[in-house]
């Protein structure tokens, strides 16, 4: 793509309910600041009329499919928060720019974002490189931040920077008990190395889960995002005789990686990681069956929240949420919570609101939501996909 791109983010609301999307602070006279709008604009509470943050999320490129349903989840808290005034009068809207998979991009959106003073927030890109490069900017612009997914270190780096999703390195030991119903002695590894979670998942958390139930890791191979072709990889990794494989690729690339290593052979159990959800397995059909991994939401999930939120899901788009679905409408919670919680929607109020949600914590999309200072954590769950849909696969304690 050429440059940055404004979408609304009202996709699939009524227009009569004049739901816009994610928080964007609109600056009263057009030549204020955030806080200059707040007090201008008046609104319950000393808030202003409305509040604009930036979305940065992807509708186009590798990881497409992990934007677009983040954004449902976004409009979805947005319209929610509007109807019942959880903030009185003041309207939340959104922007959503689309960095099409371009790391040096979204860091351009943030830049604009910060020296826009209508923006009161950003929600950040859902890929961790893109991430890593926007997180400085948005630091040393002491703009606050709020990512989904973008799992990997190098992003939750300072007093601006907010992470609405676990990082999956958190989580994944989750599967322990998985890995152990299976009698996995054994595990060969293939990864994508362009995706720095993966590769922590790869080359740290899978060998440390190993060193705890009793598996040896036999052989790792790494791939590229630009890999269409597993056939090598699975063979070298086959040639050590694993009981189990971990394919950590992804989107597309999954069904691509099962269908081979099925074709090889293999026959047994598999891990692997969220990217292979939302639908990404359908192509593989029965090839894709027996691949199991943690993730941090389930609609089957049990909870009051978590079911309050796939009623409201389905009622509104006809079909049930995926975890970047759920991901997306927590992070708009925690930002209506925060602006609550500081009774002001300044960029520094909302830090200091972000800052004081996370302390205490809040029940959310996906469950009992806690914070490891501004980074969430949950305990996870295991899906399975039994060859036609994901299914629960069990979950800790």
């Amino acid at each position: 793509m050429g440059g940055p791109r404004r979408a609304s983010l009202r996709r699939g609301v009524p227009a009569a309910l004049a739901v816009a999307g994610v928080l964007i602070l609109a600056a009263c006279g057009g030549g204020g600041t955030a806080d200059d709008g707040a007090a201008a604009n008046g609104g319950a509470g000393g808030l202003p009329s409305e509040i604009t943050v930036m979305a940065i999320k992807d509708e186009t490129g590798a990881v497409a499919f992990t934007g677009l349903s983040t954004l449902k989840g976004i409009d979805l808290a947005v319209e929610q928060i509007n109807n019942e005034k959880f903030l009185g009068d003041t309207k939340l809207v959104v922007e959503n720019r689309d960095p099409a998979g371009k790391a040096q991009t979204a860091a351009s959106m943030v830049t604009a974002a910060i020296q826009d003073q209508k923006y009161a927030a950003i929600l950040g890109p859902v890929a961790s490189d893109q991430a890593a490069a926007a997180s400085p900017i948005a630091e040393r612009g002491k703009m606050p931040i709020v990512y989904t997914q973008s799992g990997s270190e190098g992003v939750v780096i300072g007093e601006y920077t907010f992470r609405a999703t676990p990082p999956m390195t958190s989580y994944y030991p989750v599967i322990s008990d998985y890995i152990k119903s299976k009698n996995i002695k054994s595990l060969g590894i293939v990864y994508n190395t362009s995706l720095p979670t993966l590769k922590e998942v790869a080359e740290k958390v899978l060998p440390s889960i190993g060193e705890q139930v009793g598996y040896e890791v036999t052989a790792s191979v790494a791939v590229q995002m630009t890999t269409q072709d597993f056939s090598a990889p699975i063979s070298q990794v086959l040639k050590t005789k694993p009981d189990a494989v971990a394919l950590l690729l992804v989107g597309g690339q999954n069904p691509t990686g099962m269908r081979q290593l099925r074709q090889a052979g293999f026959d047994g159990p598999v891990l692997g990681n969220t990217a292979a959800g939302a639908g990404n397995l359908k192509p593989a059909g029965e090839d894709g069956a027996g691949m199991a991994w943690p993730t941090d939401f389930h609609p089957d999930q049990p909870g009051e929240s978590s079911r309050k939120f796939v009623e409201l899901y389905k009622a509104k788009y006809g079909e049930e949420p995926l975890n970047y679905a759920a991901e997306g409408y927590d992070s708009v919670w925690w930002l209506a919570r925060a602006v609550k919680e500081a009774g002001g929607a300044s960029r520094d109020a909302i830090k200091k609101g972000l800052d004081a949600v996370a302390a205490q914590g809040f029940d959310g999309a996906m469950g009992k939501i806690t914070f490891e200072g501004r980074d969430m954590r949950l305990t996870g769950t295991v899906v399975e996909w039994n060859g036609t849909e994901e299914v629960l696969a069990g979950s800790a304690s």
